[in-house]
C-alpha cells in the first residue's frame, strides 16, 4: 500500500517484471489466464513460475471460467480470482463462482455499458468489484479510461465493498483519476508497458511515484 492506496500490477508474464512490481510496493500481482488476451499465460506456465514469484498476493484473471477451470486456478495457489463477465450472465453462475472460492477472494469485473449500474445482487457475492472500461468486444485490456464519476458514485453508495479502478491508467493520468474518482485501489496494465505483457520499468516506477504524489487526493 502506497500512501493508503493499493496497487495491482496486471498482465505480468515474466519474473523480472513481477520482481520489480513487488519491489515498488504493489499489493497484488495479476496474471491473465484468458487465451484471447495478448498477455495470456497458460495455467501450466503459471504453475511452473509460482514457486519463484515474489511473496505478494497473486490474482488469477479469467473470463467467465467454467467451474472446473476456476477450481484449477484455486488449486494452482492464486490468492484472489478476478472474473470478467457479461452483465447478463445468469446470477446462479456468479453465485457458483462465489461459493467455489469464497466471497472474500472473488473479484467481480462486470462488463456493463455506461447506462447500466452494478447489480445490487452481485455485491454480496464478492467483497471486491473491479470497475473496468466498457467495450462491446473486449473484456478489459482496452487501454482507455472509464467513467470515473460513475465509479465514485458506486464506491460512495456501497462502501461495504472494495472498489478497484481499472482501465487506461498510466503515470500521466493516475493522479487525476484518484482525485476525480476517490479510488483507493487502482489496477494498472497497458499504461506501463513497452509491448503487451512486457512492462516498461521506467513507466512503472513513474506510475508508483505518481500514486505517491497524489496522496492528498
Amino acid at each position: 500500500m502506497i500512501e493508503g492506496i493499493q496497487i495491482k500490477v496486471c498482465g505480468l508474464t515474466s519474473f523480472v517484471d513481477a520482481e520489480l512490481a513487488d519491489g515498488l510496493g504493489a499489493d497484488y500481482l495479476g496474471f491473465i489466464l484468458h487465451p484471447k488476451s495478448p498477455r495470456y499465460i497458460p495455467l501450466a506456465q503459471y504453475r511452473s513460475m509460482a514457486a519463484r514469484l515474489p511473496e505478494r498476493k497473486k490474482v488469477g484473471v479469467a473470463v467467465e471460467p467454467s467451474l472446473p477451470d476456476l477450481l484449477a486456478m484455486k488449486d494452482a495457489g492464486f490468492d484472489r480470482f478476478q472474473v470478467h463477465f457479461r452483465s447478463e450472465l445468469p446470477l446462479p453462475q456468479i453465485e457458483a463462482y462465489s461459493k467455489a472460492v469464497g466471497a472474500s477472494k472473488l473479484w467481480l469485473a462486470p462488463k456493463f455499458p455506461s447506462g447500466v449500474d452494478v447489480a445490487r445482487e452481485w455485491l454480496s457475492l464478492a467483497d471486491t468489484i473491479v470497475f473496468d472500461t466498457f467495450d462491446p468486444a473486449l473484456f478489459g485490456g482496452t487501454g482507455r479510461t472509464g467513467d470515473w464519476p460513475k465509479f465514485k458514485r458506486h464506491r460512495s453508495a456501497h462502501p461495504e465493498n472494495t472498489w478497484v479502478l481499472s482501465g487506461g491508467l498510466n503515470p500521466e493520468n493516475v493522479g487525476g483519476a484518484l482525485t476525480e474518482s476517490g479510488a483507493r485501489f487502482v489496477d494498472v496494465n497497458s499504461g506501463v508497458e513497452s509491448s503487451p505483457g512486457i512492462k516498461d520499468h521506467e513507466r512503472l516506477r513513474a506510475f508508483v511515484a505518481a500514486v505517491r504524489g497524489a496522496k492528498g487526493a
